[in-house]
Formats: C-alpha cells, sequence, structure tokens
C-alpha cells in the first residue's frame, strides 16, 4: 500500500542535542579507515585553523539516521521499518563537524514515491549546532521493499 503522500513537507522536534567527542570521532575514522591527522590528532587540526580535531564527512550519518527515526516510527505514516533498506546518502556541508559540537537534527519529509511497490521516503535533516549555526544538510533515502507474494 502507497504511503500518504500529504506527509510530504511534514517536519519532526529537533531531536536532544549530541555532543560530539574526540573519542567517537577516532573510532569512527578508524572504523572507516581515514585516519588523517585532522581526525585523530587536536594539533594537526589546529595547524589547519579548526578549534579541535574534525570528522569524516559521513560521521553524521549516525546523528542524523537516527533522527530519521523519528520519521519511521511514526505511527500515521505507516511506513514498515522490518522491509526498510537504507537506498542513498548525501551531505552538503557548511563546516565540519567538530570535537565539542553540540548538535541537534530536525527531520522533514522531502519526497514519498512508490516504484513497483517499493515505498521509497526521502529525508532531510538539519543539523544545528548549540549556537544555531547550520553545520551540515543530510539527505537519506529509505526504500521499504514490496511485500512478497504468496
Amino acid at each position: 500500500m502507497a504511503l500518504d503522500q500529504s506527509f510530504v513537507g511534514r517536519t519532526y522536534p529537533p531531536t536532544d542535542p549530541y555532543e560530539v567527542g574526540r573519542e567517537k570521532i577516532r573510532e569512527f575514522a578508524e572504523a572507516v579507515g581515514d585516519t588523517r591527522p585532522a581526525y585523530i590528532d587536536p594539533e594537526a587540526a589546529k595547524a589547519l585553523g579548526y578549534p579541535d580535531v574534525i570528522a569524516p564527512p559521513t560521521f553524521v550519518f549516525s546523528i542524523t539516521f537516527k533522527a530519521a527515526g523519528q520519521v519511521v516510527r511514526d505511527p500515521q505514516l505507516g511506513l514498515d521499518y522490518s522491509r526498510v533498506v537504507h537506498g542513498d546518502q548525501k551531505f552538503a556541508y557548511r563546516r565540519p563537524v567538530r570535537a565539542g559540537d553540540r548538535l541537534t537534527v530536525t527531520s522533514t519529509i522531502e519526497a514519498i514515491k512508490s516504484m513497483a511497490g517499493n515505498d521509497i521516503v526521502d529525508v532531510r535533516g538539519e543539523v544545528h549546532d548549540e549556537a544555531g549555526e547550520h553545520v551540515v544538510t543530510a539527505w537519506t533515502k529509505l526504500v521499504a521493499r514490496a511485500a512478497e507474494e504468496g
């Protein structure tokens, strides 16, 4: 059953702040195999003009994907999460995520489509720091696979 198009444009409340830690950034950088000095060494980051270590570009996915959970758990939308796969991800940065940032995410449903029985939901996550500065926008595409017949 196709999802309700009237949900396009629905915005959910901002998440509680997520405090970005140096150790989380280091662990993430090591996990993705990208240990550039600015990701693990505060002095290297400062030499590049940052106040502390910065995060690899995909680090923010864990924060924005969790925030998109508000969309997934919305009972009125009716998305069957047991059938959901992650379809796509992209980011547009204003500045890098830094250790010490306290970030909130506001999620908005940008599009709902049905293709070959699959429901596709595009969610935009606007990430702001504690001062209200826009840090990054993340787009997440969720695909709820069609139920198998028989």
